[in-house]
């Protein structure tokens, strides 16, 4: 009996080294810059034809329409463009957390396709100071809104502060769209308004039915007089900063488009292999990427493209990438040589002197450039009050200088 329970024991011993995620971790994934490979990357003005890019015309016209189509059938799939009828509905809530410094709007988005309908809930928070329309940040959020609006000392999306400094601060949730979960993703626009695109491999699946969504807010501040809506920043964290510049690529209404910490199929280049990787986020959460991604696992180097061609795509309007120093699995490096690659078209193509550091720099630093913005902070992976500020001072010099 003694040597049966010491047996199982040491079975569970073994079974505990085997699945522990920290083994994991240091098998599987990278934090070694030593071991990162030679990073042999798509040229941003090099056309899938072999065509020189060199001009504005051939840029918006040969180069940037392919890349957004590489992007749609080997990464995100695309974003629909066709529905029946949008209508707002909107309310105004006079008995709020933040009924001092905003008015509060409640919107529900109703948009029909093909006798079928999806309702979005936008929650829009105006200042009460100031004269409108305001330019306005909208955030992408995959944390329970509901919660986050709840809560006045959660600075996850700090309406105070923003209101505070001029700007409508608007939310929704990715939940109204697309859930955030791998079982229940389709009980949205996928099923409701386009099942057509699950049963295409490079079809839209998660991440993109946000950007979706994204695009249906800003189909409301179009119709909004209190709102700029061509002083209109997206915002989004993590998978949330994903959909954000997905959105903002494909979404040329948006004015700045702002990704905190959005690591692999975000803003970090997925050839480095450093923290997630491809076939760890398709393995993880395989609802956000279109099928055909899950062709790269392993195998990055055949992607026709990398994220830095999506920071490019977003070009000349005003770009953010947000690292933070304890989030290797971010790979806060990749993100900023991605943004340092991607901003060459602003430079080479646009004519705007983009001023980033040549090397990465592993401590805390914000920059802000003509249109090109950047921050590393000190931290975890999270989006902050300080993550915010630097957004508000940057946007603050974007409008000033588009005016």
């Amino acid at each position: 009996m003694k040597n049966l329970i010491k047996s199982i024991y040491l079975l569970n011993i073994l079974v505990g080294i085997i699945f522990s995620p920290n083994l994991f971790a240091q098998e599987q994934f990278n934090y070694d810059e030593s071991k990162v490979p030679d990073l042999v990357l798509p040229d941003p003005f090099v056309s899938a034809k072999g065509e020189i890019i060199k001009t504005v015309d051939e840029w918006e016209s040969i180069r940037r329409p392919e890349l957004i189509r590489l992007f749609a059938e080997n990464v995100y799939g695309g974003i629909p463009r066709d529905f029946d009828e949008i209508h707002f509905n909107v309310s105004t809530d006079s008995d709020h957390l933040y009924k001092e410094v905003a008015m509060k709007k409640n919107v529900t988005i109703r948009v029909t396709r093909n006798g079928k309908a999806q309702a979005i809930k936008l929650f829009v928070f105006l200042p009460l100071e100031g004269k409108g329309p305001h330019p306005v940040f909208l955030l992408i959020s995959h944390r329970n809104v509901q919660a986050l609006l709840d809560d006045k000392e959660d600075r996850f999306f700090p309406i105070a502060q923003i209101v505070e400094k001029g700007y409508a601060a608007a939310i929704f949730d990715v939940v109204d769209v697309s859930p955030d979960d791998k079982e229940r993703f389709t009980n949205g626009i996928l099923e409701s308004l386009y099942p057509e695109e699950l049963k295409n491999s490079g079809g839209m699946r998660g991440l993109a039915a946000w950007a979706w969504g994204a695009m249906r807010a800003m189909d409301y501040f179009e119709s909004e007089n209190a709102i700029d809506h061509k002083r209109a920043a997206i915002v989004g964290h993590s998978r949330g900063g994903k959909a954000a510049l997905w959105a903002g690529a494909n979404d040329k209404r948006w004015a700045v488009v702002i990704s905190n910490e959005s690591g692999c199929g975000g803003a970090a280049l997925s050839r480095r292999r450093f923290g997630e990787t491809v076939k760890r986020i398709n393995t993880s959460f395989p609802y956000w990427f279109n099928d055909n991604f899950k062709a790269y696992n392993d195998n990055e180097d055949a992607l026709p493209i990398d994220q830095h061609l999506l920071a490019a795509c977003i070009a000349p309007r005003s770009i953010y990438i947000a690292s933070a120093i304890e989030d290797q699995w971010a790979d806060p490096k990749g993100e900023f040589l991605s943004l340092k690659l991607g901003s060459r078209v602003y430079s080479e193509i646009y004519g705007i002197k983009v001023d980033l550091p040549e090397i990465f720099e592993n401590h805390q630093r914000t920059i802000h450039t003509k249109s090109v913005g950047y921050h590393l902070r000190e931290g975890k992976h999270n989006l902050t009050l300080y993550d915010w500020e630097r957004f508000m001072d940057f946007v603050e010099k974007e409008f000033l200088l588009a005016r």
